[in-house]
């Protein structure tokens, strides 16, 4: 199994194990803040995983290290910028946190998320970038806006309006909710609910099996399930019967229909 990885650079670490990238947080503090340097990093990291996604790299996994998987952006960075260049404390979202979620959202391969902890504010804009979530039984979530008197970032409003719908997304967002993995996993926010300190491993184990499947099939997928909500029904079957000739003509498709004949499972290679 071929691996390739990064040396963390200002708390990020980028890590290829066969055809599965991991992108972990490694923050200095417990939380994994978000300061100028890891924005960077990270946003670098999702433009390789972006590159590498046109080449062997089938599936990712975003996790943590630490107590937390992120608590947003870095406070006291944010507070040394209202002081000394308040017209700078706000460039981060062109510069860093809407470059990133718009790289990981147009991620063709399936993206995967496992969450210890706290996961707020930017933290959460993160997590909802993933197809697949997992959350470890104690881990919290949280909007976190309104507790520093700003609205939202990083795509949460959009993206629990989405999911969630906007009654219980106004409650998240103007009162300022916290929830729970339970919650989250009872609201469809999240897949698995694990044990305390086995996200990460349970992501790994996600992120294999997609790896390991038809990756054609999962691309397509993702691209119907990202215009579903925008698509009128006509168009929107249109576009499966299109999506369906094309993978009926993929060796993957080939080799399901032939393992099923044969009684036994199939071997997925990505073509």
């Amino acid at each position: 199994m071929a691996v390739s990885a990064t040396p963390t650079s200002h708390g990020v670490s980028y890590e290829v194990t066969g055809a599965v990238a991991v992108i972990e947080l490694r923050g200095r503090a417990s939380g994994n803040g978000l300061d100028a340097h890891m924005r960077n990093a990270l946003l670098k990291a999702a433009r390789r995983l972006t590159t590498d996604a046109r080449r062997e790299v089938r599936a990712a996994l975003i996790t943590a290290r630490g107590r937390n998987f992120c608590v947003g952006q870095d406070l006291k960075e944010h507070a040394r910028l209202l002081k000394d260049s308040p017209g700078t404390a706000f460039a981060n979202i062109p510069e860093h946190f809407n470059p990133l979620v718009k790289e990981l959202h147009a991620l063709p391969i399936p993206l995967v998320v496992a969450v210890e902890g706290s996961c707020v504010g930017a933290g959460l804009g993160l997590a909802l970038c993933a197809d697949v979530r997992v959350a470890a039984e104690s881990a919290r979530f949280g909007t976190a806006f309104g507790g520093i008197a700003l609205a939202s970032d990083s795509g949460v409003a959009r993206a629990l309006a989405r999911q969630l719908g906007p009654s219980r997304t106004s409650g998240l967002m103007l009162l300022g909710d916290t929830f729970s993995a339970r919650d989250a996993e009872q609201w469809g926010l999240v897949h698995r609910v694990v044990a305390d300190g086995s996200a990460a491993a349970e992501g790994v184990v996600l992120a294999r099996a997609l790896a390991s499947g038809p990756t054609a099939a999962l691309r397509e997928t993702k691209a119907l399930l990202r215009s579903a909500a925008t698509t009128a029904l006509p168009a929107a079957l249109e576009r499966e019967s299109v999506v369906q000739r094309r993978l009926g003509a993929t060796d993957d498709h080939r080799e399901a229909v032939t393992a099923f004949l044969e009684r036994r499972g199939p071997v997925f290679r990505g073509r």
